[in-house]
């Protein structure tokens, strides 16, 4: 018996025309959205926010380091060996000269404030309203034990004001 579902990589009129069909017809109501969002593609907070708030349907953000550009792995040009900038160097058309800036920027809210970028980036996913989980990846222990560390993180207000500060200036940088 299916309980309930869930959409990945969804629009907002799309989600309404699953949430419409699954009340029209008693089938099980959508749950949750399994979509790209990070500080560096935060579309879901335009029409999808309202949608997830007033119809109970959560994100399950995928993507929250932006292909491990929020790591901080890529700072000052480089490309550590196995990562995906060595795989695709354009990171599936997000990596271009103008996105770096902006990367720089988060990775250095993070270090002012003393968070490790991974973590600060994860988190900020973790604490918007409509986020159930984030879907993280690792290619390492290390990069697994990171990752769950930003469960335990609480953005401050000043780290929030200075994301939102990039933001304002950067809303859609790829």
């Amino acid at each position: 018996t299916i309980r309930s579902i869930g959409l990945s990589n969804e629009s907002c009129w799309g989600t309404c025309q699953f949430l419409q069909i699954a009340a029209a017809n008693g089938f099980p109501r959508v749950v949750s959205l399994q979509n790209e969002y990070s500080l560096m593609y935060r579309s879901h907070d335009l029409d999808l926010a309202e949608l997830s708030h007033n119809e109970q349907v959560g994100l399950l953000p995928f993507s929250p380091l932006a292909c491990g550009m929020l790591t901080g792995k890529y700072e000052h040009g480089a490309k550590p060996d196995g990562s995906r900038l060595t795989i695709s160097p354009d990171l599936f058309g997000r990596a271009h000269d103008e996105v770096w800036p902006v990367v720089d920027s988060y990775v250095s809210i993070a270090r002012r404030h003393g968070l490790e970028p991974a973590q600060m980036a994860i988190a900020f996913c973790n604490q918007r309203p409509f986020v159930t989980s984030s879907i993280i990846g690792a290619t390492s222990i290390d990069q697994l034990a990171l990752n769950l560390g930003a469960a335990d993180i609480e953005l401050s207000a000043e780290v929030l004001e200075d994301i939102q500060s990039v933001y304002r200036n950067h809303p859609i940088p790829y």
